[in-house]
């Protein structure tokens, strides 16, 4: 029994950090989820491409078709995009999952709602232009908020320092310079 107590409190160690001493001693502190494709997720994922493909859901969600670096094949996942002053940008909430390496490996992408398809550049920005998309996806996306360390209402200096880990695209009809947005 005592094995298996200290099996749990070091599995759970490993998903939380420990800050270093506060007046009232150690505390544990939870870090962003990990995300993981599992049957539930897959399921909702079909239920939103057929639904997409129909043209229903929400305005700034779309099918985002990219395609595979190693094996040329398309591959098809919904997102939801942030549309902001004319531009729109495609983040990644769930860290460096297989359609971030495809955009990075071919910055072609398309978008398809309903019959319409939108084939589209897709260019990486820096932290600095990411962190002020990323506050605003979370804002809006809050089913994604327990995979961000930064909470919705933090300032953007946090969310900053998190694009490294979810990556944030420019979508564009064609390859252009990037330039960071205000607040």
């Amino acid at each position: 029994m005592r094995l298996a107590r200290g099996l749990v409190s070091s599995m759970r160690r490993r998903r939380t950090a420990v800050l270093p001493h506060s007046r009232v001693g150690w505390q544990d502190v939870g870090m962003a989820k990990t995300y993981r494709l599992g049957p539930a997720r897959r399921a909702v994922n079909v239920i939103v491409t057929a639904l997409l493909r129909l043209g229903i859901g929400a305005k700034s969600s779309y099918l985002l078709t990219t395609t595979g670096r190693r094996s040329g094949q398309k591959r098809t996942t919904p997102v939801i995009l942030v549309e902001t002053e004319g531009e729109r940008w495609l983040v990644s909430p769930y860290g460096l999952v297989g359609w971030v390496h495809n955009v990075r490996a071919l910055h072609e992408v398309s978008l398809r709602r309903g019959g319409k398809t939108e084939v589209l550049h897709a260019e990486e920005v820096c932290p600095e232009v990411a962190g002020p998309i990323l506050r605003r996806y979370v804002r809006r996306a809050r089913v994604t908020a327990p995979f961000f360390d930064a909470k919705p209402d933090d300032p953007v200096e946090r969310f900053v320092r998190e694009a490294p880990r979810h990556p944030v695209f420019k979508l564009s009809r064609g390859p252009h310079c990037v330039h960071p947005i205000r607040p």
